[in-house]
């Protein structure tokens, strides 16, 4: 016995109170079930080691949160170009490596916004008889395309931060490089907690993902200010030296970046999410036991597998009204789930092996 929800059915029952659970239950539960450091400790902790967890704080409709997300991308692009275009301006006029590096980063960043505002549109497409999953995936190989900015602007830095190290040249107009830093700070940061903000609202890991890449180049420009202000005291070695610095924060960002990517792609959820799954279906009467459970993402929404063994003497509509109650109380309660399919075993009460028929395949 299967049920299934599609994703047009599953929004209509959404807009319908219903009786006898908590609508939005585990909604409201915060996305990370582990402790964090708050304050400067946090905010350092979040740029260096960002939480591994999917982030699902919504239920919206997939549509509404591609708007979401195309409108956090728009929003988001158009400040960190006016960032860098200053600072593009402040390297021209004081020749600072590790502006110039952090100007990259900068463009780098805003450039990966075009993949994934495609991937966003090309997520809202309805499934084929080609894709019959639909075209979710392509938020996750947008993300791919983000670790790979990544790791070409790490590259770039640190070949800058070298060259100038082995050939050392001036900083000019020292004081519009530290008022750079700061714009690049506040600029970056402001998209950062933007990009993130809608990210984990909608279960982005991309925009999640750019968030952090958009964060870290803010932390770099403090750096970048560092240097300016050990060049004013008389070091000018500090410049390159920053520039290696900020290749090694971008190092960092790549590995936990490619790692959050990778665990979409391979299908990767926080294993409290199976748990909160197991739980729900198992206290829904007519449910002996829970067999098990498969979630997994596609793009930003999940999808949802469970096995459950039920009393072998039910009737098909019996079985399928506790198959619906089941997948009901998924759909309202478990954030971003839009699809959900249960498979209803019946218990062996009779002695017979109701799998003997395909028994054989799978062992």
């Amino acid at each position: 016995m299967i049920a299934k929800r599609g994703r047009d059915s599953a929004e209509d029952d959404h807009d319908h109170d219903h009786p006898g659970h908590d609508q939005h239950a585990l909604t409201d539960r915060p996305a990370d079930h582990h402790d964090h450091p708050a304050g400067l400790r946090g905010w350092i902790t979040s740029v260096f080691r960002p939480h591994s967890h999917d982030a699902s704080d919504s239920i919206d409709s997939t549509l509404a949160a591609s708007a979401e997300g195309m409108r956090a991308l728009k929003i988001s692009l158009v400040g960190l170009a006016v960032t860098a275009g200053f600072q593009v301006v402040i390297v021209v006029i004081s020749g600072s490596v590790a502006l110039l590096a952090d100007t990259i980063h900068n463009f780098s960043d805003a450039l990966t916004a075009i993949p994934l505002a495609c991937a966003f549109w090309l997520g809202r497409r309805p499934p084929t008889k080609r894709y019959t999953y639909g075209y979710g995936r392509a938020e996750d190989l947008a993300g791919v395309f983000i670790v790979a900015m990544i790791a070409l602007s790490a590259g770039v830095a640190g070949w800058e931060a070298v060259h100038r190290l082995l050939d050392p040249r001036a900083i000019d107009n020292v004081g519009w490089v530290m008022a750079a830093g700061v714009v690049g700070f506040v600029g970056n940061e402001l998209v950062a907690m933007y990009r993130m903000r809608v990210g984990r609202r909608i279960g982005s890991a991309a925009l999640v993902a750019d968030g952090l890449h958009a964060r870290t180049d803010g932390f770099t420009s403090l750096a970048v200010l560092g240097g300016a202000v050990g060049v004013a005291l008389g070091f000018p070695l500090a410049d390159p030296l920053v520039g290696l610095l900020i290749t090694a924060a971008i190092l960092v960002v790549l590995r936990n970046a490619a790692r959050d990517i990778y665990r979409r792609l391979m299908d990767a959820v926080d294993p409290q999410l199976v748990d909160d799954v197991a739980t729900l279906v198992g206290t829904v009467p007519g449910v002996d036991c829970v067999d098990s459970v498969r979630i997994r993402w596609l793009g930003h929404e999940l999808q949802a597998e469970v096995e459950v063994t039920s009393e072998g003497r039910l009737s098909l509509a019996d079985a399928h009204a506790i198959a619906e109650e089941a997948q009901h109380r998924l759909l309202h309660e478990i954030p971003r789930l839009t699809r959900a399919t249960i498979h209803t075993n019946p218990s062996p009460t009779d002695g017979r092996d109701h799998h003997a028929t395909t028994e054989h395949h799978f062992t």
